[in-house]
């Protein structure tokens, strides 16, 4: 991205228009140089399944030739670790959908502030920089770098290798007195596997980061809102669908939730419930992550519904007075019959755009795709409610609810 210290009119709607939060970085370049992907990102399905593979079939083939595959003299064979298959064929995958989804929804949304004539012609500079710094940071080859040494550094040396890994002998690791031992397939897994995940996870945390940084820059320009827009939240409504881009990563992580649950439930005998509180804040950090963006703008939201009140009660409190002189005290012309007097009409869009200032929200978030969005988080995660009842009892429990 070509740096400017001043942008024409036509700089700022190429920018606008090549918006995305995906199409740049090493990687994505990597990606185009393997023919896995394309500038629109196409050939999704081939990079599916070489990323997947790659991350789980070397452990599989490792685990095989040691006979971990199913055998019972450890206690989670690779067969039956939950966590590693939903990993990688499940989550990992749902990661790199999530960047096909990405960029569709998000797609339109900078071309969008200037459809709408929501930024001032004297802020089309400020606006210009807004997409420059935004795609800087997506290009940024440190960043990347930044990436993998948080992967190796923090990722595998500390989450996984004390906080993470099964405490049990398993298809990736021995555990005797002496201490653990990482077997063949456990370092692919540990060194390669995981880190590839890892990395495509924090990836999309970068990227978020991007996203909050390209909306508070935005809502640092004085924006043109409309009080009386019908969307009530003075235009920028269009807003309010973009979470919706963000479903396929909460579903990623409820599996990534869901794989780690099992293991532990059904290895190391621990109840659902006992998680029950880190699902909750699992879930409601992850829709704060979703959601929070969207709050940059409440202060010029609240201030432009302070604004319209003040100046639409002002316009109400002149026409009602001069209706009610016309018409409630005799004053009204004679020969202007009051059924079907544009009057009326006018009294009654004038209530309608007093209403739809009143009933402005401070933010472009509505608690429909908050309730969505969180069942999304939730979905994977449901079927470990079987562990907790039968499935019967499960069915019968769900048909009294919803009759």
């Amino acid at each position: 991205m070509r740096s400017r210290t001043k942008s024409s009119g036509g700089d700022v709607l190429q920018d606008a228009q090549n918006f995305s939060l995906v199409l740049g970085g090493p990687t994505f370049q990597l990606l185009c140089k393997t023919h896995l992907s394309d500038d629109a990102l196409m050939h999704l399905w081939q990079r599916v399944i070489v990323i997947s593979l790659i991350a789980w079939l070397p452990p599989l083939l490792l685990s095989a030739l040691r006979g971990d595959l199913v055998g019972h003299h450890i206690a989670v064979p690779f067969l039956l670790d939950m966590e590693v298959h939903i990993r990688f064929l499940v989550a990992v995958p749902l990661l790199i959908v999530a960047e096909l989804v990405v960029h569709r929804r998000l797609h339109r949304v900078a071309i969008a502030f200037l459809d709408r004539n929501l930024i001032p012609q004297a802020a089309m500079s400020r606006f210009d920089d807004a997409l420059t710094a935004a795609y800087r940071l997506r290009n940024s080859v440190l960043a990347e770098l930044v990436l993998f040494i948080v992967v190796y550094g923090v990722g595998i040396q500390i989450v996984w290798r004390h906080l993470t890994a099964l405490d049990a002998a398993t298809w990736y690791v021995t555990s005797s007195a002496a201490g653990s031992k990482l077997l063949p397939a456990g370092i692919w897994y540990g060194y390669f596997s995981l880190p590839l995940f890892q990395f495509l996870l924090l990836r999309w945390y970068f990227r978020l980061f991007i996203w909050v940084q390209f909306l508070w820059r935005v809502s640092r320009i004085e924006l043109s809102l409309v009080p009386t827009h019908p969307d009530r939240v003075g235009g920028l409504g269009f807003l309010s669908g973009t979470v919706y881009a963000f479903a396929v990563l909460l579903v990623a992580h409820g599996a990534m939730a869901a794989a780690q649950l099992a293991d532990r439930i059904l290895y190391l005998g621990a109840a659902l419930s006992v998680f029950e509180g880190e699902i909750a804040v699992m879930v409601i950090f992850l829709l704060c992550v979703v959601f929070g963006p969207l709050l940059v703008f409440a202060p010029q939201l609240a201030a432009a519904k302070r604004a319209g009140l003040d100046e639409y009660g002002s316009l109400a409190e002149r026409y009602v007075r001069e209706f009610d002189v016309k018409w409630l005290h005799g004053n009204g012309p004679r020969t202007e019959p009051l059924v079907g007097s544009a009057d009326i009409q006018s009294l009654a869009d004038l209530d309608s755009s007093y209403e739809i200032v009143r009933t402005m929200r401070w933010a472009p978030i509505s608690r429909q795709a908050v309730l969505e969005l969180a069942a999304a988080v939730l979905v994977p995660i449901a079927p470990l409610l079987l562990t907790v009842m039968p499935l019967e009892a499960l069915f019968h429990k769900l048909l009294g609810v919803l009759f």
